[in-house]
Formats: structure tokens, sequence, C-alpha cells
């Protein structure tokens, strides 16, 4: 399987455009024969085709597109910023082609189109819902206009998305004003332009511990504000646009709200399903919040400020409590998780509940010399399931941020071979530094195991079409196999199997342990405010019939956060998800969140590291992937329809 993987350190400016070139005209052979089937259409002759299509640009993003979001040289990421905008464009004309719609309208028509069952019909139904949404019922010009803004609103997102990544700024400090910070976290620092300072970036591993840590109050506001204004003059035209676009795309579909026509594609369905589910879970949070804010608002009053907690004080006097009141020092707790043992214990623990094996692929040849490559075995089988890159660490103008991205996707080939999958984990965790290795702060333990989430998703796959492979289950879903990974960076028997601390080699201390557990679900109310306010203000923007007034949206919705809004800044220009698949689907975080808490019970109830349950959760769960529909996976995993009440028993609000 090795000769499958592409060789990345060959990659330049000019193979990213001939690998476009040369898979956009190998999907084009494919329509066209699905297009020739219309006269005597089949299955195998009208829709195969058009799924080998889409497998083949797959593998064009994984070798073009993505390299817009990870090479280190700069023209290569334009390259491949160009390329992802191709292939999206591609993608978006397809479905609005009248040859290929009356072809699959031929087949859908013929008595064996009626025969077909499981995955097959599945895959009709899906074609023509979506030619039914790209205006097939419409007059030509309708469907020509709705073509012409579903191009458009391909190229700012790509934009939108382009213009995050490579923006740059933050604050020149001294080290005078880094008090509170660890030394590891400072050595880790470029020079200032001023001399004698240090540069604190937007990048993560840089802002949040700086958010968390820095005992300056008006340089953790300096730093908060400009990351809050991220972009913001280059994106917040294209977001007015683009918010413009999806209102007149809907509009035309007869769809009340762009909220209306994503949800189509989601479990949720509809905006009022997703409204219902905030006016559940929200008002037990009211209470809560406030009086979590009262309590850390006494911290900053004896520290002599006045006024309320604001939005670039909650987090430090969060970490201040629990170093204080639980005895919780993150950067002490990183002591115990260096990235290389943490990786084992991942690999360790999911090979263990999933059935699985993994190994190291000496040469990467991946597109950075610190990117590491490693191969999944079915241990039973001892097959090779798929490979996986891991890039863990951040660089200038690499993604911002964390994420699993699909490089082949696993399907059924035009020979009935099975094209196993290959998918990358995108990172930006706390490099090493000096002859320290990389120490992870426990958060960045949960986002490693929420990524890998995604990953075995797309690797576990055994759906026969790439349109279902590949984690292509609904939107609102989809975060649920990688939120249930993040439970068992709780478990103490789990923790106690890799946390070693990196110089000595001792396990992480029980007192050290517990300490953590007791403190994990302080001030979770505002936490989940705080990822309310992100769902909130994306159903806002995507929910009204109306161009929406962005700037009262944002105060109104961040109300349930219980903080003042931080005037002068626009959020939103650097909200990436908003243009990058997640629009009016962010709820999806919180609502994925309560679908994986209900489903790691089973494991809570029934063993933690069960092998058994963990066979039925890869068999239900990860392998049909979106083969059927979500709520028949949990259901069948369950034995029941998912509810909130392990989310809110766990955070003591049940």
């Amino acid at each position: 399987m090795r000769d499958m993987l592409h060789d990345y350190t060959t990659v330049s400016a000019d193979s990213v455009r001939s690998e476009t070139d040369e898979a956009l005209a190998a999907a084009d052979a494919l329509v066209a024969g699905a297009v020739s089937s219309a006269g005597s259409p089949t299955f195998e002759a009208t829709l195969l085709p058009l799924e080998l299509a889409g497998a083949e640009l797959v593998r064009a993003y994984g070798r073009a597109g993505f390299m817009g979001q990870v090479h280190p040289d700069a023209e290569v990421r334009d390259a491949g910023n160009d390329a992802e905008e191709r292939i999206n464009k591609w993608r978006v004309a397809l479905v609005f082609r009248d040859d290929l719609y009356r072809a699959v309208r031929a087949f859908a028509d013929t008595e064996d189109s009626a025969g077909l069952e499981g995955e097959r019909a599945r895959l009709l139904d899906h074609w023509l819902r979506d030619f039914r949404r790209a205006g097939h019922e419409l007059s030509s010009e309708d469907r020509a206009e709705l073509e012409r803004l579903r191009t458009r609103l391909v190229e700012v997102e790509v934009a939108f998305q382009r213009n995050i990544n490579e923006f740059r700024d933050g604050v020149d400090v001294t080290r005078e004003q880094l008090a509170g910070l660890p030394d590891d976290y400072i050595e880790r620092l470029s020079l200032g332009e001023r001399e004698g300072t240090y540069r604190v970036t937007l990048d993560y591993p840089e802002v949040n511990p700086f958010l968390e840590q820095a005992h300056d109050r008006d340089l953790r506001r300096q730093l908060f504000m400009k990351n809050w204004n991220k972009a913001l003059v280059a994106n917040r035209p294209l977001l007015d646009e683009a918010l413009d676009l999806r209102r007149r795309v809907a509009a035309l579909l007869g769809e009340p709200t762009w909220a209306h026509h994503a949800m189509e594609l989601k479990m949720a369905r509809s905006p009022e399903r997703v409204l219902a589910f905030y006016d559940e879970l929200l008002p037990t949070l009211e209470e809560r919040v406030r009086a979590e804010l009262d309590a850390l608002a006494e911290r900053l009053h004896a520290d002599g400020h006045d006024g309320p907690i604001s939005a670039w004080d909650w987090r430090y006097y969060d970490e201040a409590v629990r170093r204080s009141e639980y005895g919780v020092d993150q950067n002490r707790i990183s002591e115990y998780f260096p990235l290389g043992p943490v990786m084992d214990g991942m690999f360790a623990i999911t090979g263990e509940v999933l059935g699985l094996e993994y190994r190291a692929v000496d040469d990467a040849q991946a597109w950075h010399g610190s990117v590491r490559l490693y191969e999944i075995i079915d241990r039973a089988s001892d097959e090779s399931i798929a490979h996986f890159y891991a890039d863990l660490h951040p660089r200038d103008g690499k993604y911002g941020h964390a994420a699993a991205f699909s490089l082949i996707v696993g399907h059924r080939g035009a020979d009935g071979s099975w094209v196993a999958p290959v998918s990358a984990i995108v990172a930006n965790f706390t490099p090493p530094s000096g002859d320290r290795p990389a120490l992870l702060k426990h958060a960045e333990v949960q986002t490693l195991f929420h990524e890998f989430g995604h990953i075995l998703h797309m690797s576990l796959t055994r759906a026969e079409f790439a349109r279902f492979g590949g984690a292509e289950t609904e939107w609102d879903f989809v975060e649920a196999p990688s939120q249930i990974m993040e439970h068992w960076t709780w478990e103490p028997s789990v923790l106690e199997r890799f946390a070693r601390h990196h110089a000595s080699g001792e396990p992480i201390p029980t007192d050290l342990v517990d300490q953590m557990l007791r403190s994990r679900w302080f001030n979770v109310a505002i936490r989940i405010g705080v990822q309310a306010f992100y769902g909130g203000i994306d159903l806002a923007v995507h929910a009204e019939p109306e161009a929406p007034d962005v700037d009262a949206a944002l105060r109104r919705t961040y109300a349930v956060t219980g903080m003042p809004y931080p005037e002068g800044t626009f959020f939103l220009a650097g909200f990436g998800h908003l243009l990058g698949g997640y629009d009016a689907g962010y709820y999806g975080y919180l609502w994925a969140q309560v679908i994986g808490d209900d489903m790691f019970g089973r494991f809570a109830r029934e063993g933690v590291l069960s092998g058994s349950v963990g066979a039925e959760y890869r068999r239900e769960i990860l392998e049909p992937n979106g083969s059927r529909d979500a709520e028949e996976l949990v259901r069948a995993f369950l034995g029941r329809d998912p509810t909130n009440e392990e989310f809110l028993r766990l955070r003591g609000m049940g």
C-alpha cells in the first residue's frame, strides 16, 4: 500500500497545477461516460462513474489543494489555494449540468433503480437531492443565476480562509510584561521589533497561554482585541458578500433562509429544531453562569480592578482558581504529557478498544520535515487499513487551528478492489524547545484525541462509495465520534498508562490526577455559554430572510456568556468555520457533544476500555460512516434515541 502514497517532497507550484489539471480531466472523462449512458442507463454506467469522479477529486485535493493549508513555500500554498478553488468550482458546476441530470433522471425512472437497496438506494436519493438543490426544477434563467451565485461563493470562501491563514499580528512585550508565564513559553517566542522585547503572535500556542496566565490585564486585553479583529479589513466585506450570496441562493430555491437550506443535509433538518435544542439546554445555564462569573469577579476586584469579568479576564481567573483552589497548574501537568508518549498511549488505547495496531513509517516523504506518517493495521486480520500524517506544530502560513483532512477517501474502486483511505491531522501544538520535547497542555491532549477521532472515522470507513466515506456523515453528527474521544483523556486508568514525566519517566501522581478531575467541570457553564455563543451567532446571521444587523446580532448572542460584549471587535472576520463548512451548522459542536456523551455512557457503564463495546462502536458508528442516517446509527449503538441526560449529569446539571 506504500506505493499508494504521494511523495510530497517533490511538490512544487507547477506540480500542484498539473495534479489538478490531470484530476479534473480524469473526472471530466468519468462524467462524460455517465452522460453517454442516458440511452441505456444502469447503476454501473451512470452513478458509479460519478462516485469515482468524486474520489478522484479528493485525491487531487490531497495532492494539490491541501498544500494551501500546510506547505512551507508561499508560492506552493498560493497554488494550493487556487487548486482548492478550482476543485470546489468543478463540484459546484457538476450538479448544474442538464445532460448529467437527464442521465441520472433516466436511470431513476428505470425498473432497476426501483430495486436498489441499502447504500446504493441512498446514493441515488442523494444525487437526486443534489440536482433538486441545484435548481433543476427552476427555470433555465434561475438555474444559471443559482450556479453563478454558488461559484462566486466558492471564491469568497477560499479567499476568506486564505486571509485568516496568512494574517499576522501580535504584541511586542518586555520580559517583565510576561510575568505569570513559564520560562519554556518565553523561550519559544521570537524576538520583537523593539530591542529587548518578545513577540506574542495570534498563533494559538502563544495567544491561549497568554490569555490564561499573563498577569498584565491591559496586555491581555490588547492581544484579545487583536485576535478578535483578525483579518478584519480583508474579511468583513467577504463575509457580507457571502451572507448575501447565501440568502439569494436560499430565496431562489424557495427556502425561507440559508439555515433552512443548509440544515436539510443535517440531523436537525431545520433551525426550529436547533432553537428548541438550545431552549432545552440553555435555561439551565443562566443562573450557573452568573454564579461562576461572580466568583471570578471577586478575584478581579481583589486584584484592584473594577467592573465585571470581561472576555480577556475569565480564562485568566479560571486558571488562577484552578491553581490556588484545586492545585491544578497546567505547566506542571504538561511535564507529564510529552507528545511522543501521548501519541503512543493514544494508539495503545484505541488499539485495545477498536482492535487496531499502528506502525510508524520511517520515510514519510511529507511536505515538511516535522510531519510523521503512520499506518493503521486491523489487529485481527493484520490487514493494512489506512495511513495518516501528523503535522502537529505551528509555522508561518500554516492552517491556524486543528483539523483532520481527507487526502484519499476509502471507497470501492472501478475494478471492485478497496481503495484504502489516507488522511492528516493538522494542528498547532506546543513545539519542542531546546532539549525539552513538545510538552502538551492537557487541553492540547484533548484536542489531539478529538482530531484523532476524525482520523479513525475516515480510516475505518467501509462505505462502498466515496460520497459516504471520509467522515461524510451529517455535519451536526460528524463531531460526535471525536467528542467521545475526549473522555478517555480524563480517565485515571487511561492516564496512568501513558502520562509520564518527560525527564524522570515517573507516572503522573495520583493526587495531580485527582486535582484535574475535581476541576474538570469548574466554570463549565461559562464554557458552554461561549460555545453556545458561537452557534448562536452562526444561526443569527443565517436564519434571517433579510440582511441582519451583524454587529447587533453579535451583541445579542454574546449575552449567553454573561459577559459584556467586547466593544471595538468583529470576531466573525476571523471565524473560519463560518465560511469553512460549518455555516448554519456550528451548533453541531454542542449537539454532537451531547450525543458523544450519551454514547460514551455505554463505555462508562460497561467498561471504559471494553473491546466488546468498542467492536460494536466500530461496527455501528465508524464503519458505516455516511452510508446510513446518523440517527439510525446512534439508535443502533445506544438501543434508543439519544438524549441530553448524560451531558447534563456529567456537568452536575442533570
